[in-house]
């Protein structure tokens, strides 16, 4: 069995202080295998709001696997946002835009979808899509096959279509078919779970789609949330890990079951 905590959008310069000591004990206690972490780590892509992520992701102890986000690029700096738009980023927070973490049971595959161009939005291209590809081909079957971009493959009920990541029934319709399991994603502020032949009609197959929600102030509608994960294939159980501010802590729940079926991830 793997643990994964998977977390997004902390947006330093946004965050509130007194959540950061509960965040990281809750992580340490967790005891995860894996941290992974969908991107947007700064509000406005400062200097110093990349330090203070830097010193925040020093204290979580596991492996890491973390993807920028859109508010890593540069907003109001013009010329850095289209010359230099991650530079920041790969000083502060790493400098592998696409990581990847590989053990014993699961394959994990870090994407960066943030565009300058792009604004709020996202994108996947066809070349990361054939990287993605060659890369799961070579695994053995057994491997549980995790994806990781900032901007979603699927989106929550009421939520605008243009929040979708840019070209992701393209990119779909061909890691379904290198037999993908599992796509973390942020951007939305809304913890969400779903399967995706709920949006995608691909025969034989539903990989599932899980959105963490924001550690920070920017909430819509949520306390600061993140998401564990227990992955031993054929299943995957969800927690959802939520911000008490009666207690200064982070309360866990069940919050789904799949198991893998003839018809992909299902609910059980």
């Amino acid at each position: 069995m793997r643990t994964l905590v998977h977390l997004s959008d902390l947006h330093f310069g946004r965050i509130d202080p007194a959540v950061l000591g509960p965040l990281r004990r809750a992580v340490h206690d967790a005891q995860p295998d894996l941290v992974a972490i969908s991107g947007d780590f700064t509000q406005r892509a400062r200097r110093t709001q990349f330090a203070a992520a830097r010193a925040f992701l020093d204290t979580l102890e596991p492996p890491k696997l973390v993807v920028p986000g859109n508010h890593d690029v540069p907003y109001w700096n013009v010329a850095r946002r289209f010359l230099q738009p991650l530079t920041r980023y790969r000083k502060y927070i790493s400098d592998d835009l696409e990581p990847e973490y590989e053990d014993e049971e699961m394959i994990v595959i870090g994407v960066n979808t943030a565009r300058a161009l792009a604004h709020g939005g996202g994108r996947i291209n066809t070349r990361q899509v054939d990287r993605i590809v060659r890369r799961l081909s070579a695994l053995p079957e057994a491997l549980v096959r995790i994806i990781v971009t900032h901007h979603p493959f699927d989106l929550p009920p009421g939520v605008r279509e243009r929040r979708l990541l840019g070209r992701a029934r393209m990119a779909m319709a061909r890691l379904s078919k290198a037999n993908a399991d599992l796509f973390l994603s942020g951007h939305l502020h809304l913890s969400h779970a779903s399967r995706a032949a709920e949006r995608y009609r691909i025969a034989g197959h539903s990989g599932l789609i899980v959105q963490a929600g924001t550690v920070s102030a920017r909430s819509r509608g949520e306390q600061p949330s993140f998401n564990l994960l227990r992955i031993q294939r054929p299943e995957i159980a969800l927690m959802k890990y939520v911000w008490d501010p009666a207690t200064a802590s982070f309360a866990a729940s069940d919050w789904g079951r799949y198991r893998h079926s003839t018809e992909g991830w299902v609910a059980t």
